[in-house]
């Protein structure tokens, strides 16, 4: 994948998301750079806690920022815009919940829940077009429309979550950020779910901006991954890249915990325990590098010229 010809549609520069003031200021986001082509699936991946909510937040104008500039389609949409360009962007850019039995109005209809965004932008014209507007979205996501009329109690987690993902795609958006949609399904069910995203993003060419901390999940799904850890994107690859050559310790302590299915291989390997301590950046300071072609990693240079030794190809 050449990513110099590639049409850049979301921007991330110097990003910075700071909470509280004073003595009580929490910085949560520091020194954040990515770029998110467009039709690609870009996962943001970290534990618990390490600020990929909250970069995912802000790019949908939920959480505000304290340095940095968020660009989308060429233009800044962090900061102060005008009620009217954030109506437009809104719709644009759409969100997949974590929880889907959260995200929905339990009092509405499947029909009415879908239709939701479609009545804000007046997105149709007749009533008619409305409801095979509806009914096309459910049978996309694989309900059936007979199911229109019902509640959100009345469905499973995994079909729950299928609506909250019909509800976002109906806006024909930019951007879906996807934030840990199958951390709340079943094992059974999660499979579905990302072919799904990935369905949507193969045959309607739908960009996203996908959040989760399981490596192992975004490898099927991703184009390319962000590993971040503390606030601070530590490194960036295209999937297949970051799998076969991690670089920053940090990547590598996350592979080394994935799961392996063979008991014999899952007992002869040994997890890697990441120190942040074995850094030194009290002299040289750290920047985020390009280490290969598009391999990004933040670390100091005489770490990067270490890290360049050590490539395999």
């Amino acid at each position: 994948m050449n990513n110099a010809n590639r049409e850049t549609l979301l921007s991330i520069k110097d990003l910075e998301i700071t909470f509280g003031s004073g003595k009580s200021k929490f910085v949560a986001v520091q020194d954040v750079n990515f770029d998110i082509f467009k039709g690609e699936i870009f996962s943001l991946v970290g534990e618990s806690g390490s600020g990929k909510t909250t970069i995912g937040r802000a790019v949908l104008g939920i959480n505000p920022t304290s340095k940095g500039e968020i660009i989308f389609e060429g233009k800044q949409i962090n900061g102060k815009i005008s009620s009217k360009e954030k109506f437009q962007i809104e719709r644009k850019i759409q969100m997949i919940f974590q929880d889907p039995s959260a995200s929905l109005n339990e009092r509405a209809t499947v029909d009415y829940i879908i239709s939701e965004g479609l009545y804000n932008y007046k997105l149709f014209k007749t009533e008619d077009e409305r409801l095979n507007k509806v009914r096309e979205m459910l049978e996309a996501v694989g309900l059936l429309p007979e199911q229109l009329y019902r509640y959100p109690h009345e469905f499973s987690g995994g079909q729950r979550q299928r609506i909250g993902i019909a509800r976002a795609l109906i806006m024909n958006p930019d951007l879906v950020v996807a934030d840990e949609p199958i951390s709340a399904l079943d094992m059974s069910i999660r499979a579905q779910v990302l072919n799904l995203l990935k369905k949507f993003q193969r045959e309607q060419g739908v960009t996203f901006l996908f959040v989760a901390h399981d490596l192992s999940v975004v490898r099927y799904i991703s184009d390319r991954i962000a590993v971040i850890r503390a606030g601070k994107i530590l490194e960036l690859a295209e999937t297949e890249e970051l799998f076969k050559n991690p670089i920053h310790p940090y990547t590598k302590s996350l592979l080394s915990a994935i799961p392996i299915p063979d008991p014999q291989i899952a007992r002869s390997r040994k997890n890697i325990i990441y120190n942040p301590n074995m850094h030194d950046y009290s002299i040289e300071k750290p920047e985020f590098r390009e280490i290969r072609t598009g391999h990004f990693v933040y670390c100091s240079d005489s770490e990067a010229i270490e890290y360049k030794k050590n490539i395999k190809d």
